[in-house]
Parts: C-alpha cells; sequence; structure tokens
C-alpha cells in the first residue's frame, strides 16, 4: 500500500467517526442527472505525492481542503446575518424575524457610542445613538436585546472590541438571569484591538492594556465560558479599508501571532485557548482569488501555530473563520446590482471553506438595511445551499491547476509580509510604527484612482450607467432615539443600588491598577446595572486613552 493509500484510509476512518457525531444530510448525493458526487475528489497516479505534500484531506493538517472532513454533507456553514439599529427593542425584532426565515446564528451591530464606550446620554454620544448599530449602555438593555430568545439555543457573534470585556460581561450575566450557565454559552467577540489601530479607529485604550484585557478574556473564559470564540482576529476591515487580498491575511495573521505570544507571555499554555481563536474575512468580487485566499490562510495558520508556538493539539491548528461579503464593494447607484456581487462573494466564500457567513443587503451604500433586503440577503445563502450542489463535496475546486497556482502564490506574498513585520518587532511595532497603515492606504489609492481613470470597471458606477434611478425605500432610525435612551438611564440610575455600583467600580479600579484578571470585576459591576461608560471610564482613568501618532 502506498503512503497515499494509507492516508486516504487514514481519512476514510476520521469521516466515520465525524458522520457518527454528524450525520450527513442525505443517505446520497447525486447530480440532476443522477451522477453521484463522492465526499472527496483527489489525483491519481503520479500527483499523489504532491497532493499529500501540499494539500492534504479535508479535517486534517494543513488543513487546505477545508478544517471538517465531511465539510458541508454533515451540516451547512452557519448562516449569521449580522443586526442591530436603534434601540434594544428594535434590534429584538429584526433577530426574531430573521430567526423566524431561517437564520441559524445572530449576529450583533453595536452603535458607534457603545462601540467606543460611551452612554447614550453622554456629550460624545450625540447624534450617533442608534444610527449604525443597537445601543447597549446596561444590562437593562442587553436583557432587552435578547428578550424571549433562549441563550442556550443560539450563537452570537458580537462586534465588539475595546469594550469586547463589558459587552461580554453583559451577554453572561443576561444568560444568568436566563437559568444558563455561562458554560452553556457558545458565540464569540471580535475583541481584535489590534485592527482598530491599522484600519477601523474604535480604540479606546493604548495597546498594552487593550493587549491585557484581551489575554484576560482569554485566560476566564477558558476555564469559565469554554464554549465561547474569545476573539475573531480580523482581516475584514483591513480590506475595507483598502487592502488587496494578500495584505488582508498577512497582516490579520501577524496581528493573530502577536495574540498568540501575549497570551504564551501572560503565562497561557497555547493549547488552553488557541482551539478557541476564531478569524473574520472578506469576500471581494475576484472571485477564484477570494477562494484561493482562504485556502491559503488556512494552511499558513496550521503551519504558524504548529511550528512557531509548538502547538499539539490539531484543534489549535484549524483556523476557523467567519466570512461577510465586501462592504466597500456596494454601490449606492443600482442598488440592485449588489445582490448578484453578493451571491458571488457569497460563493467563493463558500468554496473557499467559510463556517459562517454574512451576506450584505443590497441598500447597504444608502443606509442599514430594511427587513425585504435583509430577507433576500439571507435568502442568497440558503438558495447557494439548498439549490447549487457546491455544498456536497468538500473542496470542489481542489485541484484545479488556477486554483491552486492562486494559492501557493498568496502564500508565497503572505510570508513575504509576515517575514518583514517580524523584522520590524511584530504587528505591535509595525503599527506603532505606521507600516500596516501606509501599505494599506498605497492600495486603497492605486483601487481608487483605477476606479476614477476607468481602468477598473464597477458596473453602474462608472460604465453602464443610467440617467435617472428609482430611489428605493430605506431604513429610517428614529431621531428621538438619543432622548428616549437618555431618559431610560436616568432612570435606571434612580432606581439600582448606586451605592453598590460605587463599590464595585472602585473595586475594578484598583485591580486595574494591580495585575489582576479585571474579567470577574467587570462581571459584578455589570450585575449591579454599572453602565458601559461608568465601566469603560474607570479603566480610561487608569489606562489613559490611544492617540495616533501622524506618520
Amino acid at each position: 500500500m502506498s503512503e497515499f493509500q494509507e492516508k486516504l484510509a487514514a481519512w476514510q476512518e476520521k469521516v466515520k467517526k465525524a458522520v457518527t457525531k454528524f450525520p450527513e444530510r442525505k443517505e446520497r448525493f447525486a447530480t440532476s442527472s443522477d451522477i453521484e458526487v463522492q465526499r472527496l475528489y483527489t489525483p491519481k497516479g503520479q500527483e499523489q505525492q504532491e497532493y499529500l505534500e501540499k494539500l492534504g484531506f479535508p479535517g486534517e493538517y494543513p488543513y487546505t481542503r477545508g478544517i471538517q472532513p465531511t465539510m458541508y454533507r454533515g451540516r451547512y456553514w452557519t448562516m449569521r446575518q449580522y443586526a442591530g439599529f436603534g434601540s434594544a427593542e428594535e434590534t429584538n425584532e429584526r433577530f426574531r424575524y430573521l430567526l423566524k426565515q431561517g437564520q441559524t446564528g445572530l449576529s450583533t451591530a453595536f452603535d458607534l457610542p457603545t462601540q467606543i464606550g460611551y452612554d447614550a446620554d453622554d456629550s460624545m454620544a450625540r447624534g450617533e445613538v442608534g444610527k449604525v448599530g443597537v445601543s447597549i449602555s446596561s444590562l437593562q438593555d442587553m436583557e432587552t436585546l435578547f428578550k424571549g430568545i433562549p441563550l442556550d439555543k443560539v450563537s452570537t457573534s458580537m462586534t465588539i472590541n475595546a469594550p469586547a470585556s463589558v459587552l461580554l460581561a453583559m451577554y453572561i450575566a443576561v444568560g444568568e438571569k436566563q437559568g444558563v450557565s455561562s458554560d452553556k454559552l457558545t458565540g464569540t467577540i471580535q475583541n481584535d484591538i489590534l485592527k482598530e489601530y491599522v484600519a477601523r479607529g474604535t480604540y479606546i485604550y493604548p495597546p498594552k492594556p487593550s493587549m491585557r484585557l484581551i489575554t484576560n478574556i482569554f485566560e476566564y473564559c477558558a476555564d469559565k465560558v469554554p464554549n465561547w470564540n474569545t476573539i475573531s482576529i480580523s482581516g475584514y476591515h483591513i480590506r475595507e479599508a483598502g487592502s488587496t487580498a494578500v495584505q488582508e491575511v498577512a497582516f490579520t495573521l501577524s496581528n493573530a501571532i502577536a495574540y498568540v505570544q501575549a497570551a504564551i507571555d501572560a503565562g497561557l499554555p497555547v493549547d488552553k485557548f488557541a482551539p478557541r481563536l476564531s478569524f473574520f474575512f472578506n469576500a471581494h468580487n475576484n472571485f477564484f482569488e477570494e477562494i484561493a485566499k482562504f485556502r491559503a490562510a488556512r494552511r499558513i495558520w496550521a503551519k504558524i501555530i504548529r511550528n512557531r508556538f509548538k502547538a499539539e493539539d490539531p484543534k489549535s491548528w484549524q483556523l476557523r473563520f467567519h466570512t461577510q461579503t465586501g462592504g466597500s464593494t456596494l454601490t449606492a447607484q443600482q442598488p440592485d446590482n449588489n445582490i448578484v456581487r453578493v451571491t458571488i462573494q457569497a460563493l467563493s466564500a463558500v468554496l473557499g471553506g467559510t463556517q459562517s457567513l454574512h451576506t450584505n443587503s443590497r441598500d447597504e451604500a444608502l443606509a442599514l438595511p430594511t427587513e425585504d433586503s435583509a430577507r433576500i440577503a439571507l435568502r442568497t445563502q440558503q438558495i447557494i445551499a439548498y439549490e447549487s450542489g457546491v455544498a456536497d463535496t468538500a473542496d470542489p475546486l481542489g485541484g484545479s491547476y488556477y486554483i491552486e497556482s492562486l494559492t501557493d502564490e498568496i502564500e508565497k506574498r503572505v510570508w513575504e509580509y509576515i517575514e518583514k513585520i517580524d523584522e520590524m518587532g511584530g504587528a505591535v511595532a509595525a503599527i506603532e510604527q505606521g507600516y500596516m497603515q501606509r501599505e494599506i492606504q498605497n492600495s486603497s489609492y492605486q483601487t481608487q484612482m483605477a476606479i476614477e481613470s476607468g481602468k477598473e470597471t464597477v458596473v453602474g458606477m462608472n460604465k453602464f450607467k443610467l440617467e435617472n434611478e428609482p430611489q428605493p425605500e430605506l431604513l429610517r432610525v428614529n431621531p428621538e432615539l438619543g432622548r428616549i435612551q437618555a431618559e431610560r438611564l436616568a432612570k435606571l440610575r434612580s432606581e439600582r443600588n448606586n451605592e453598590e455600583v460605587q463599590k464595585r467600580l472602585q473595586a475594578l479600579k484598583q485591580a486595574a491598577e494591580g495585575q489582576d484578571n479585571l474579567m470577574p470585576y467587570i462581571l459584578d459591576a455589570v450585575r449591579a446595572y454599572a453602565t458601559t461608560g461608568e465601566i469603560c471610564n474607570v479603566m480610561r482613568s487608569v489606562f489613559g486613552e490611544y492617540r495616533p501618532s501622524l506618520f
């Protein structure tokens, strides 16, 4: 028996175990012409050895072909539509609507004041309450947000970074009030502060205390919330800021290296926290490049975590990722064209092996999505899953000359970036020196110049334009929401035990001044109905605020 045949037999044994745990969706997979579809397609003859060296089998190192042995034959990716606007009541209604339409996981967008640690009644929040996400100033708001949604039955992702510890504490506290223990909670917090300094801007504290908060969450969740993904290391916003696909992967994985090293330096064994790391990537319009990007990212991360950090648990080697279609690719002109763009992008994510997916709505270049637009975006995923057949075999494009060449070239270029960043002292040093920012800005400028000159076509915007476009119906947030939320906060502060709140905030301040893990103190403050702003302001008083340098 050849080495290939031996490894194929071992993989088939893995498949048997996987099928026992997650039975396949059908007894028999076949095309419309009744041609049977196999779980996996591999080369024959002399190409088999090269296949083993570069690709391997799904569910096995280096995971080029996917992280599960049977991929989507056992279950589809999580259809996790991003939602959040206005008040907690309004977003709760949207959550319930999406779950009723067949969504399989929640993904929460927070408004700008919440993202940078201000309460809705703060002067810094004026005019921004509820505009780009839901306003969450207290545990009371979080209770309303998830009212009637059992937290032991749903997986929730939260796009929150600088105040991630506070919002996670609120989620844990809501679970407690529902009678759901923290070890039963599943979901993800983004919790990726480095890309905020690089590309997005919703930071609060300087890098060093921010990294402390992140490793505190790693440590706390490893013991208390073991099924929670403690970070979603995000290339999405790096790409939205204008990076190339190669830069998206390179800078994301360099940031991941920094997080892993920080956790190890804090005394955490790599295999204790690495299995709960997750990633978040973008999907743009260059269909084959995007598929190759996802495959290359898996392979590179497996090598990094296994060889550089000496992780021994195969779960640590697996790059698990969520994908969102490219917001920056959407056009305000002819917004229905965006449905087609999103379909292409979503299909690339599925063919690239994503674990969960958000499809943008057609009107997001103009406003927050309407219910109709959100439903079409979800139906896009469902049609890909249930009607296209692309989920019936693992890595359908694996072995394509073009795909494999692209995968190899992306990997090569990503390693070049990672090595350069290592030489600079790592991701934090590269960010402090403005290196990542400059690289992204240069790429963004080149792309914009190509669009404006017509060298790159954007259908409906710089070519195939319409003279008199119909205006779509848009979602509008209640302009009185800021006042309503401020009144609600005033009532909360008058009814809670303010002496207890101050006592717990003082305990948090003392802990921040020392070396303790801050999560238990933040959770105690949240349980007493201390607000997002009050908790973040305590840490501001100790850690200070980050002010970017001009490069």
